[in-house]
């Protein structure tokens, strides 16, 4: 029998206020996300056939690099973002949810990272 009050056992599970700032992340990249998609959708519709060298005087624009690097950011911290209210729903013994989602946060930065490194390396001519 536990001699404990309501009050006792909710102290340290957070505030309800807490998920707000993480909620609002999620909807400005998933808004972000939409312009940033129909972009590159539209683009790969374009680039079809398109020669090597082609493509890649298309990235080594300015305006085409930022919009890229802009939608691997976006896409990557969206995922983390969502995938860490799915571990937190559906992932049992706490210790086990945050080894995944750091996991999953580290495998979204460094992921994120290469395919940034990748199209620097590609818009600056390396």
């Amino acid at each position: 029998m536990q001699l404990r009050t309501p009050l006792a056992r909710a102290r340290g599970l957070g505030s309800a206020k807490e998920g707000a700032h993480h909620w609002w992340n999620q909807r400005i990249t998933a808004v972000a996300l939409v312009p940033l998609a129909l972009w590159f959708a539209v683009m790969v519709i374009e680039m079809a056939g398109a020669s090597h060298a082609e493509v890649t005087s298309w990235l080594a624009n300015p305006i085409t690099a930022a919009l890229m690097i802009s939608l691997i950011v976006a896409t990557f911290y969206h995922a983390a973002l969502g995938l860490q209210v799915v571990y937190e729903d559906y992932v049992e013994p706490h210790g086990l949810m945050v080894a995944v989602n750091i996991v999953t946060k580290l495998a979204c930065f460094f992921l994120a990272a290469a395919s940034i490194i990748a199209v620097l390396k590609i818009a600056i001519g390396g």
